[in-house]
């Protein structure tokens, strides 16, 4: 593992242990060369996924940029960071279980929004108005007014 200070290719593994997912290593590592010390994690991959964007251009599933997206919706949200490293692990989960290694981006929003809608209405909306593209202020409106049950008439 390269160093991310000074570069050095030759780290060594201090201390390994299971993340508090149970899905993932992490790793102490330290480097002889400048004496940085840095955390790595392992994944279990089961599949190399490709995403299908909706303009039909292709690339690879980045986990990170998956993450980012999920922590940008839920910023300021009283959610505990290990219960949003816990989705996170089960959508990946999931869409490597699906059995494609073409998924699209459209099927990874869903399923996003999926996962969003139990744990936080306010994230859920924050992603959705990114994913489904508002444009204006009737947008979050309409969307809102679909979240809220029906209310029954007065006699």
């Amino acid at each position: 593992m390269r160093c991310p200070f000074c570069g050095n290719i030759d780290t060594q593994v201090k201390d390994s242990r299971p993340a508090e997912d149970h899905v993932s290593i992490r790793r102490r590592r330290f480097c002889p060369a400048c004496g940085g010390r840095f955390t790595t994690y392992e994944r279990v991959q089961l599949r190399d996924l490709v995403v299908i964007k909706t303009n039909g251009k292709r690339e690879d599933f980045d986990r990170d940029k998956l993450e980012r997206s999920i922590r940008i919706s839920m910023q300021k949200r009283p959610i505990e960071p290990e219960r949003i490293d816990q989705m996170i692990s089960g959508i990946v989960r999931r869409l490597e279980s699906m059995g494609e290694t073409d998924i699209a981006s459209k099927k990874i929003g869903e399923i996003v929004m999926e996962a969003l809608a139990r744990i936080d209405t306010v994230a859920y909306v924050r992603f959705a108005s990114v994913y489904k593209n508002f444009q204006a202020a009737d947008d979050f409106e309409d969307f809102v007014h679909e979240l809220r049950p029906p209310v029954a008439p007065e006699e």
